[in-house]
């Protein structure tokens, strides 16, 4: 470890949808931080390192702010804002967009009082001409006093290699944290039922996955060797039980086909998954469910 090591806590907050699991994956080299193209895919602060030989940063990849709609939400949301004052730098992911919309209006309010350093990502790039980003660039310098604004592709990992660096600037020297070989806090029971949450993301109609959770059941090595791996994806209706299963079983075999593929590469071994459907009507507005799923703060 260097004489002047760097190291620190990075949050990363926008709208719904703006690409921040995936710049965070990208950072780190590995696939923590599920990602779908639908809005609120993640629910809780997700925390993963990167470490090089001048500094480690440990990534909290928070949910997306938003309108609350229930508990669920609030939750999401309180999670999100309360990082802003905890950690030491800021990186806030914005869309190449010409005009600042509502959503982006509010984060702008709530920055206004808070003194850690921020960093302003134009995500998306590469949906854009090129010749458009230089007006975005000035658009925003004028809204605050960010430490850098970076256009970033995070899909296509356009500039993200500029990001560490800047984030590198701000970083406060400090001890190495966490091990130099890990790159998440997470259980891998957790991950495993972000993974499925992710597939079935990806599968679902539209109405389905803002209300379904997961809960891995079993997770252990049988004596062949085998990962045994039991799940069980909550839903809020009768309705979206049929949905998930689909016909003759095929949407539940498919989501557990997509899967088991991530599991083994988590696991480094062969995995057995088996996946269950049940009804918990209104969890996403009851306190005793939202913890039972894992949902809560420690304040």
């Amino acid at each position: 470890m260097g004489r002047h090591f760097k190291s620190g806590f990075v949050t990363l907050i926008g709208r719904p949808n703006v690409g921040k699991s995936t710049l965070m994956n990208h950072l780190i080299g590995q696939k923590i931080a599920i990602t779908s193209r639908k809005p609120q895919t993640t629910r809780n602060r997700i925390q993963t390192v990167y470490t090089d030989k001048e500094s480690q940063m440990i990534f909290l990849d928070t949910p997306g702010i938003h309108k609350a709609k229930n508990k669920l939400g609030e939750y999401m949301v309180n999670v999100a804002e309360r990082t802003l004052t905890e950690v030491d730098v800021i990186l806030w992911l914005v869309e190449p967009d010409e005009k600042i919309g509502p959503g982006d209006s509010i984060i702008l309010e709530k920055l206004k009082n808070v003194k850690t350093p921020v960093i302003l990502i134009i995500n998306k790039i590469d949906t854009i001409d090129k010749a458009a980003v230089g007006g975005l660039i000035t658009m925003w310098k004028k809204q605050h006093a960010f430490k850098a604004v970076i256009p970033v592709s995070a899909l296509r990992s356009v500039n993200t290699d500029t990001v560490l660096e800047e984030i590198r600037r701000y970083l406060p020297e400090g001890p190495m944290y966490y091990d130099e070989d890990t790159v998440t806090d997470q259980p891998i029971r957790q991950i495993t039922a972000e993974i499925i949450r992710e597939k079935a993301l990806r599968r679902l109609e539209d109405e389905i996955p803002h209300g379904i959770a997961v809960t891995v059941d079993v997770m252990k090595v049988r004596k062949d060797g085998i990962w045994q791996v039991d799940a069980s994806i909550i839903c809020e209706r009768d309705s979206h039980k049929g949905i998930i299963i689909g016909k003759q079983g095929s949407m539940l075999k498919s989501i557990g086909i997509d899967a088991r593929k991530d599991i083994e590469l988590l696991t480094g071994g062969q995995v057995n998954l088996k996946l269950w459907v049940k009804v918990r009507k209104e969890w996403r507005d009851s306190d005793i469910q939202l913890k039972n799923f894992g949902y809560f703060e420690n304040k």
